[in-house]
Order: C-alpha cells, then structure tokens, then sequence
C-alpha cells in the first residue's frame, strides 16, 4: 500500500472517534423593533413610538397647513365663480346701455318730438321764427 492510500484509511477511523452531534434548530425571525408594519398603522400602535410622538407637532402644523390650502382653493373657486357672473352681468348692461341710448337718441330727433306732439294732439306747433338771445 502506498502512503497515500494509508492516510485515506486513517481519516475514516479518524472522523469515528469524533462524536459530532447535530442538533436541529428552527429558524427565528429576527424582530424588527425599528421598522414600520403595516399592522402598526392599523390598530393605531404607530402613534405610541417615541419618534413619531417627537414629530407630532410638525405633523399638527403640516395637517393645519393642509387644510388652510384646501380652504383657500374653496375660496378661490368661490371667487371665480363670483367674478365670471358679475362680468356676465357688466355685458348684459352694458348691452342694454347701449340699447336705451340708442333709443333715447332716436326719440329725441326734432322729427320724431314733431311726430309724437302730433299723434297725441297737444295743440302745439313748431316755431318758424329762430329764438332770440338775451343779453
């Protein structure tokens, strides 16, 4: 037998002689004690961590900040609302400026008071003679 096959021989007998004992463990999850479950948001546990409680105010003030913003785009829309009829309502008049003005220049024509002062028999005539001016 050569050397090699000697010491191959050797190590089987060597490896019987250590007793190794093996023992089966289940795996344990390591506990995560800094993170963020999903379950903490749930039952409300998220709002007992010290960090969280540290941020509270911040938190108040972002949630105050948020609701002035949404107040003031109600406002805003509200505003708008109000500007679009009240420009409706400056075309509407003045439309009907326009309108009266034109008619009021119509009916105050020499011609047409004539026309009126006869149809309703007034008694009245137009003078001939131009007025006199007074010194």
């Amino acid at each position: 037998m050569t050397e090699l096959e000697q010491e191959q021989e050797q190590q089987p007998q060597q490896a019987q002689n250590e007793l190794v004992e093996f023992v089966e463990e289940e795996p344990v999850a390591p506990k995560r004690t800094d993170g963020l479950r999903v379950s903490d948001f749930l039952t409300g546990n998220i709002l007992t961590r010290e960090s969280i409680a540290r941020q509270f105010p911040f938190m108040m003030f972002l949630v105050l900040l948020a609701v002035m913003y949404i107040g003031n785009h109600y406002r805003y829309d509200r505003l708008m609302r109000r500007e679009q009829t009240l420009r409706q309502e400056v075309k509407n008049l003045r439309a009907e400026s326009v309108t009266t003005a034109a008619t009021l220049m119509q009916i105050s024509r020499q011609s047409e008071v004539v026309k009126l002062v006869n149809q309703k028999n007034l008694g009245l005539e137009e003078s001939t003679t131009p007025p006199k001016v007074i010194k």
